[in-house]
């Protein structure tokens, strides 16, 4: 028989359910996913497993609900950048910021990001979710580009291959440090690349 999973309502509740969710937060990305049991994120919470397991069905029920605040921590600032964005456009600036953003991102999130996205390649709500994050980024983007009078062709496609463009340089910024790159100079190609996309 399945267990109930309750939904908190009362304040007490909300914060035993928010303390579960950091502490699995904070050991999915110190020890990773598979080398954390309920058991744990319970002591670190401060709760007994029982509570753990009123408010979630197991350890996958946490992680799925820890990659939605990854992703609101990991990507608002990215989304209110372009949301504060005015015409005209001036991509030179908008480059260096995203890409800021993007590099902010990776480092202040390093270690859930590598053990969420790791997990993405064998758990298929959490590549659902990274691929409905992607999606809706690439629109979101897309509509304000071409609501303040962007007018490159395939803007959508533009913007998404952008994306992947930031990403990968994010990744080599961050976590692969070639000692034969000059990473300045690749920031410096991948910001002319990037204004190249839309002007």
């Amino acid at each position: 028989m399945e267990r109930e999973v309750r939904e908190p309502k009362q304040e007490r509740s909300i914060e035993k359910k928010n303390k579960i969710l950091q502490a699995g937060y904070e050991l999915f990305s110190n020890v990773g996913y598979y080398s954390t049991n309920t058991a744990q994120i319970a002591k670190r919470a401060g709760v007994s497993t029982g509570i753990v397991y009123g408010y979630f069905k197991d350890k996958r029920d946490i992680l799925l609900d820890v990659l939605g605040i990854y992703v609101e921590r990991a990507f608002s600032p990215v989304l209110k950048l372009i949301d504060s964005l005015k015409a005209p456009i001036n991509y030179y600036v908008l480059a260096k910021d995203v890409l800021d953003n993007a590099i902010d991102i990776h480092r202040n999130n390093a270690k859930i990001h590598e053990a969420l996205h790791s997990m993405s390649h064998t758990d298929t709500d959490v590549n659902a979710r990274f691929i409905e994050l992607e999606d809706s980024i690439t629109l979101r983007i897309s509509n304000k580009l071409a609501a303040l009078g962007a007018d490159a062709p395939n803007l959508t496609e533009r913007v998404h291959f952008a994306m992947d463009i930031v990403q990968s340089f994010s990744h080599e910024w961050i976590f692969d440090n070639h000692p034969y790159i000059d990473y300045a100079a690749m920031r410096t190609i991948v910001e002319n690349t990037l204004v190249a996309l839309f002007i």
